[in-house]
């Protein structure tokens, strides 16, 4: 039998490559899945959800395989699925979907109301969401494939651009989504809190719809200079100065069209507080910064439990949000998870056709499958990379 080896949390702060089962056509409960496929892996990401359950910011329990990231090549398929064939190179968005549903019928695939029975939602590798296992693995088993995948119309195209295909499967919608439920449109101005990969892929989704000026924010200069790099402004928030000011700077006024928070419930005060956790600060500085009338796009995870919060309101999942601010400013605001479904094909026709280098946006970089615990260490540290791992070496010759 074909051996398989994956990513696995083994308690606060600490992954390991190990031996894994290899995957079957069946269910977390043990129901076959004739309406699934077996996937070698050719690329899987490492993503900053994934860092909130090492760091123990999460119920996640020891022994999880990780990955909701996932590009893959078809080896088998159950006898249900009609439409996707040995050999397909496929796109896995991280939400696991039914298509059934109503949710899912109303393109809402990340709360899918049948793929987890504690929740509307699934993902594979990720605490609370339904048990599917991970896939920073060499193989994995997608349920509901004709629904799900989605393939490369030339398998040759998508190997030559499968760096920034990869980033379909979350990081690009996730950013997109971002975008466009802030109403980014032609000759906006955003603000953008974070400049991590997700941050990074808003504003490079931002500009693929039109924003005249995309601000990123954040603490980490290496992270800043990469947004910096394909033409975003930017403000250092370790600097002394309120953020209207520093958007005053570079508009003329204290405020934007829009802001998207990709920082989520871990972000940190800012000057003299930065070593201190503030939960709610990026929604509050978004309210504070964003016009009257304007949307607030929410992609940056918040969670209903948080273990390791020194906070007895914020480990139940409670904000202090000056909610009273939004209220009169007339915000819309607009969380939960991506539905991937909903942008991936336009956002793979955009790569196919040279409108975004997401790839470049976001520091796509290349690691094997034994060097996962190290990507996760140097991720943790605030490199500006996104780390992709490439289990098979199938990723070793392109360019």
């Amino acid at each position: 039998m074909t051996t398989n080896r994956g990513v696995v949390f083994k308690g606060q702060g600490k992954v390991e490559v190990e031996a894994i089962p290899f995957p079957k056509l069946v269910d977390p409960k043990g129901k076959r899945t004739e309406h699934g496929v077996i996937l070698k892996i050719v690329s899987t990401n490492i993503c900053g959800s994934d860092q909130h359950m090492v760091r123990g910011r999460t119920t996640a329990p020891v022994g999880l395989v990780l990955g909701h990231e996932i590009t893959g090549e078809i080896i088998e398929v159950g006898r249900d699925v009609e439409f996707r064939k040995v050999g397909d190179l496929v796109s896995v968005p991280f939400n696991v979907a039914c298509g059934r549903c109503r949710a899912c019928k109303e393109q809402q695939t990340g709360i899918c109301l049948t793929v987890n029975p504690e929740r509307a939602g699934g993902a594979y590798g990720y605490v609370d969401m339904g048990g599917w296992v991970g896939g920073q693995a060499e193989y994995v088993m997608v349920p509901y494939a004709d629904f799900n995948l989605l393939k490369f119309p030339d398998k040759a195209q998508a190997l030559a651009k499968i760096r920034d295909l990869t980033c379909l499967t979350d990081i690009l919608p996730t950013g997109y989504h971002g975008a466009v439920t802030a109403g980014v449109g032609p000759g906006w101005t955003v603000y953008i809190a974070g400049a991590g990969p997700v941050g990074l892929a808003t504003a490079a989704s931002a500009q693929l719809l039109g924003a005249a000026v995309v601000i990123v924010g954040d603490m980490n200069e290496p992270r800043l200079a990469q947004a910096r790099s394909f033409g975003c402004e930017t403000v250092n928030l370790k600097e002394s100065g309120s953020l209207a000011d520093k958007i005053a700077q570079i508009l003329g006024v204290p405020e934007v069209d829009s802001a998207v928070d990709c920082v989520g419930f871990e972000a940190h005060g800012t000057g003299k507080d930065i070593h201190t956790e503030a939960p709610a600060v990026v929604l509050n500085a978004a309210m504070e910064i964003t016009r009257a009338g304007g949307s607030i796009g929410i992609p940056g995870l918040y969670v209903t439990d948080d273990p390791g919060s020194k906070d007895s309101a914020a480990r139940k999942g409670a904000l202090s949000i000056r909610f009273g601010l939004g209220w009169a400013k007339s915000h819309s605001f607009h969380t939960g998870q991506t539905p991937v479904l909903k942008y991936n094909r336009q956002l793979m026709m955009a790569i196919l056709h040279d409108k975004i280098q997401i790839a470049r946006a976001v520091g796509v970089t290349v690691i094997t499958l034994d060097e996962a615990p190290r990507g996760y260490a140097d991720f943790d540290q605030g490199v500006a990379k996104k780390f992709v791992i490439d289990p098979h070496g199938s990723l070793r010759n392109v360019a």
